[in-house]
């Protein structure tokens, strides 16, 4: 690095450069913003960088080496030259058969992850059939109501050959009991099952309200799910702590690391106060963000948040092993960036936002649909959007080498920046008594529902440019697009499905499994294999739900 010498005549040679040829320039010419910003409410982004931005830059304790603590540059040695992120993306149609067609066509076309994407009713968990259902039946994603469903899915879709990621939350015990129930059928080792399940129930009270039970019940099946993962299920992740929904309702990128990270922490407490000890299942979290336009911003927050992970790690509850320090990640491109205007614009941007995931060091990757603001993506916007990732990965270079940016005075200083305004959020929270006290009185929705506010408020007056929305607009009448529908038959056919299976299975042995899930429930028992033995016997997501929802409660919208 430079010493006090460089750096001092480092200063005079830019306090020269502004004066001799920055200043009259602007005089003459002025410069596009008063100010510059990463984003509304985000970093303050200086018109030059150099050495002087980073002089504290410790390499060995700051940076290190990729697969080294403190993990800024990277979990893994080789990067992508040993192997690729998997590109997986979410997918889930309407229907089972829908879901099944789709997997395998994504499977075909060299997708190597699945990821699954349920229906409202399946998140809230209620079956298809419940009046709370109506009209919702398959919308946004495919609709499971039992087993069966689970087996068409997957069908011709061998669970050791495949690593799934579920995004679901307040039912996740469930949906993941189907999974494990499946695998036993297809004659899976345990063991061998490969994936993430989202259960990640403290953002829903912070930005989706997918919730079922209050936070304490939910914690406790949280846990659960990691004591049983830990010793039935090893190399599937237990959690994807998910900063990606908290983005999208509007936080900044600090926010998004710390808020993040918070319910990290929170999850971790709860799992020890349970009696687990950190270096058993901390290895088994996991992560997900999004990736938004701002490139530069977003390879710094990935780089920022694994050195802070690694940092919270060892100072709150000393985890020993690398891998209970490593935070690793999937991610997705910003939905909330998609425009109905001017479709094809958002290839472009996808595009963008997979670079950074990328060049930010992600494990896994999303990318939307260029029609996702309108409705599921269709076939030919899928194809597009995985040939997207695989011109990333094989054609530009990006996955050549490691953490290409370290090293950039504007990256490292970026880095810096946002790892310490997480920090301050953080310390904020932890004033309020953690991140439960703090959703619990609003701070935390209150701070992401200010930028959203104020972000708005700059589309709306122009201040902040979106192409081809409130800029660069078209006349866009008349123009048709091939939309994915989901029908009325398309939910007529699902109820049957349901009846069908209700009067094909053995209906004792049905109650005895929802009885002995309640025994669990109101006991100290692990609950994940009574909800296997439940799925097995053909239970159904709402019953099952409804056994919890007597015995652990339910949580108010009003209650946040």
């Amino acid at each position: 690095m430079f010493d006090e010498e460089d750096l001092a005549a480092i200063r005079e040679s830019r306090e020269e450069w502004k004066a001799e040829h920055v200043e009259p320039t602007v005089d003459r010419f002025g410069e596009r913003k008063d100010e510059f910003r990463t984003d509304t409410g985000g970093q303050s982004v200086d018109r030059l960088y150099t050495p002087n931005d980073v002089a504290d830059l410790d390499y060995e304790a700051d940076l290190g080496f990729p697969g080294e603590e403190p993990y800024t540059r990277g979990v893994y040695s080789t990067g992508y030259r040993g192997r690729l992120w998997t590109m997986r993306q979410y997918a889930g149609m309407g229907t089972a058969e829908e879901t099944n067609e789709r997997f395998h066509y994504l499977l075909d076309e060299g997708q190597t992850g699945l990821s699954l994407a349920f229906d409202l009713p399946t998140q809230m968990g209620y079956d298809s059939d419940d009046a709370m259902a109506a009209g919702e039946v398959g919308r946004s994603g495919v609709a499971i109501d039992s087993l069966r469903d689970f087996e068409t899915v997957f069908d011709g879709i061998p669970l050791d050959d495949v690593s799934t990621s579920m995004t679901i939350n307040a039912p996740a015990s469930v949906l993941l009991a189907m999974y494990v129930a499946l695998g036993d059928q297809q004659g899976v080792d345990r063991e061998e099952l490969r994936g993430t399940i989202q259960n990640d129930v403290l953002k829903e009270y912070v930005a989706r309200n997918t919730y079922i039970h209050p936070p304490e019940p939910s914690m406790r099946i949280v846990t659960d799910v990691f004591e049983f993962a830990a010793e039935e299920i090893p190399n599937f992740n237990t959690i994807s702590i998910s900063g990606y929904h908290i983005r999208e309702a509007g936080s900044t990128a600090a926010q998004e690391i710390a808020f993040t990270l918070g319910n990290g922490l929170e999850y971790v407490e709860a799992a020890i106060d349970a009696g687990l000890d950190v270096d058993e299942f901390a290895p088994q979290l996991s992560f997900f963000f999004a990736s938004y336009n701002n490139i530069l911003e977003e390879v710094a927050k990935f780089r920022a948040a694994r050195r802070l992970w690694h940092s919270l790690m060892e100072e709150r509850f000393g985890a020993e092993q690398p891998a209970s320090k490593q935070l690793k990640f999937h991610t997705q491109t910003a939905g909330s960036t998609l425009t109905a205007q001017q479709v094809e614009n958002n290839v472009v941007r996808v595009a963008y936002q997979a670079l950074a995931a990328v060049l930010g060091g992600t494990q896994s990757l999303h990318t939307n649909g260029k029609d996702e603001a309108l409705a599921l993506p269709t076939e030919e916007s899928v194809r597009t959007a995985l040939r997207t990732q695989q011109i990333l990965a094989h054609e530009s270079g990006a996955a050549d080498t490691i953490d290409p940016l370290a090293g950039s005075y504007y990256v490292e200083s970026l880095t810096d920046d946002l790892e310490a305004e997480a920090r301050d959020i953080l310390d904020s929270v932890d004033q309020r008594g953690g991140m439960l006290d703090a959703i619990d009185d609003g701070y935390v929705q209150r701070e992401i529902q200010d930028v959203a506010y104020d972000r708005q408020q700059e589309i709306e007056a122009g201040d902040r440019i979106v192409v081809g929305v409130n800029e660069f607009t078209v006349e866009e009448g008349g123009q048709e697009m091939d939309l994915e529908e989901v029908t009325e038959e398309d939910e007529r056919r699902q109820i049957e499905r349901l009846e069908s299976v209700r009067a094909d299975r053995d209906e004792e042995a049905a109650d005895a499994a929802l009885a002995t899930v309640r025994d669990a429930a109101r006991g100290d028992r692990n609950l994940m294999p009574p909800l296997i033995e439940a799925v097995k016997a053909e239970a159904t997501v709402g019953e099952i739900c409804g056994v919890l929802r007597e015995e652990f409660g339910e949580y108010g919208a009003g209650s946040v």
